[in-house]
């Protein structure tokens, strides 16, 4: 499995437009709750956003776009909202495959999919195998996911994999065996509905990732609203560990123009 550039052990390099965009998908029950719907409804309408930013990064240029859909600490909502969530997973994968496929989108799935079941394992096994080779944007769905979770077992595969190495693991050992090896580090996380938390979301991955949090619920982040993110996060100054004026004389050498479509 191909790995990527640690933030902590070297500097990637630098876009004016993100490669990798992580979200925290939040605001779907209170955007039903304004509207007087059960929570249920704002899921339902949620989906349709995913689709609209799907396409959105694609037309930016974005290579890669994560989502946390279901969190290890979700379990704890009431069983019947956890069950809708669970079927909407299965109604989406059987609906969407297809579609991101005739696109050219990559699906992945990550988490602890033991919890789920035959069913769900299936549809998943299937969209991954069938979206495998495309290339145009790779979509990532954490469900059953939690940062902890994936340092723990990326820590616990290593060991099984390099006992002789007890006590002397490295990033570079650690790091295959993260859930997300396959992904560059985000370069722009957002969250939506007004929290101003990471939440247990890609506690490893996130160490220099720009930050952006909106008031906007989940169900009304448009595409307008994914430009304004972008915009924010070229207003930023990346600087890895070093001094705004290293960044700037090393601002030629990390700096790349944005992809044109």
């Amino acid at each position: 499995m191909a790995t990527h550039t640690s933030s902590t052990q070297a500097i990637p390099q630098v876009s004016d437009v993100p490669r990798h965009i992580a979200i925290i998908m939040d605001g779907n029950g209170r955007w039903a709750k304004k509207r007087f719907l059960p929570r249920v409804a704002g899921h339902k309408r949620g989906v349709d956003t995913v689709r609209a930013m799907v396409k959105a990064c694609i037309h930016q240029g974005v290579d890669y776009l994560t989502l946390f859909a279901f969190s290890s600490e979700n379990w704890r909502r009431p069983a019947d909202e956890v069950s809708f969530l669970m079927n909407l997973f299965v109604t989406a994968l059987q609906s969407e495959i297809t579609k991101l496929h005739a696109n050219g989108v990559r699906l992945r799935i990550v988490g602890d999919l033991h919890a789920f079941e035959p069913r769900l394992l299936a549809l998943i096994r299937e969209g991954e195998s069938l979206t495998a080779n495309n290339t145009r944007l790779t979509l990532t769905v954490a469900a059953n996911y939690g940062g902890r979770w994936d340092i723990l077992q990326a820590t616990n595969q290593l060991a099984l994999a390099h006992p002789e190495k007890t006590g002397r693991y490295t990033e570079d050992d650690l790091i295959p065996h993260l859930a997300m090896a396959y992904a560059p580090e985000p370069d722009l996380f957002i969250r939506t509905g007004g929290e101003q938390r990471i939440s247990n979301f890609l506690l490893w991955q996130l160490a220099y990732s720009e930050l952006y949090f909106t008031d906007t619920l989940w169900p009304d982040f448009t595409d307008a609203a994914l430009s304004e993110a972008i915009a924010s996060y070229q207003r930023r100054e990346r600087r890895f560990g070093r001094t705004g004026d290293q960044t700037k004389l090393a601002g030629a050498a990390t700096v790349s123009p944005a992809p044109t479509l």
